[in-house]
């Protein structure tokens, strides 16, 4: 394990990269030992400070997902990250794509919760019962390290790779079969990915009442209103300048977002 100091330290790179634009090498080099507490507390650093100087928390998001991810990363569990308001994005609003360090593009669909959910104790009905509505999503996911060459503790101290985020309208989750919705996401020009729902952790409710469970560790709750992004439905794609991408999702409807 790491010292305060180096925690600290750690946390200190990260926001200069994502400041400046220019990554930093991988923390698992740079300080050796690190481990997943590590990275949760050096990701909370950069949360707390965020926060402090007036962010507010929106949600969470899941990564490492699906079985391909996790065995990839050597790991059998998802790991999380924190959605802030300033990541929100909007899809009548092209952004700059030369604003993050090696953007990339997940399709999800989200969850909006209408009451808090359960901590320690939470189950896919309790998710069920407090989802507000499911939504088409995107997110946008960058790393803060040099060339995305990633270990676990990298990508979860690095607010588990989070950049920014645009959802649409949505529909009451009980009106459809989460684990069956069906997703493609296109550019102007093509087909770039295709999956369905049931990729994240064979149901996306699942990654959602595992969160609640694990948040819940480090005194953090899921909150009336928070947006959950449970994980992607398909791989990610590169974010060129110029492009808009539109994921489409079987019963769910679609959503777009333009970067210049």
């Amino acid at each position: 394990m790491l010292s305060d100091r180096q925690r600290h330290l750690a946390a200190e790179l990260l926001r200069d990269a994502e400041r400046s634009g220019t990554p930093v090498a991988p923390l698992v080099d740079a300080f050796p030992g690190i481990d997943a507490e590590d990275a949760y507390e050096i990701q909370l650093i950069n949360i707390r400070q965020r926060c402090a100087a007036g962010a507010t928390v929106t949600g969470h998001k899941v990564g490492l997902s699906s079985p391909v991810m996790q065995q990839m990363m050597g790991v059998d569990e998802p790991d999380y990250g924190h959605l802030l308001d300033g990541m929100a994005l909007h899809r009548d609003r092209p952004v700059p794509a030369a604003r993050y360090c090696a953007p990339r593009i997940e399709v999800e669909v989200g969850f909006v919760l209408g009451d808090d959910l359960p901590g320690e104790e939470c189950t896919v009905a309790d998710v069920l019962a407090a989802t507000e509505r499911v939504v088409p999503a995107l997110e946008l996911i960058d790393s803060r390290i040099r060339d995305w060459q990633i270990a676990l503790p990298d990508t979860i101290a690095d607010n588990a790779s989070s950049a920014g985020y645009v959802i649409g309208d949505g529909r009451d989750p009980r009106e459809l079969d989460l684990k069956a919705i069906d997703a493609v996401l296109r550019d102007d020009r093509q087909e770039l990915a295709a999956g369905r729902s049931d990729a994240v952790l064979g149901d996306p409710a699942r990654s959602v009442a595992w969160l609640a469970r694990t948040v819940a560790r480090f005194a953090v709750p899921l909150r009336k209103g928070h947006l959950v992004l449970p994980g992607s439905c398909t791989r990610a794609v590169a974010v060129t300048a110029g492009a808009t991408f539109t994921a489409e999702f079987t019963g769910l409807g679609s959503v777009s977002l333009s970067f210049i």
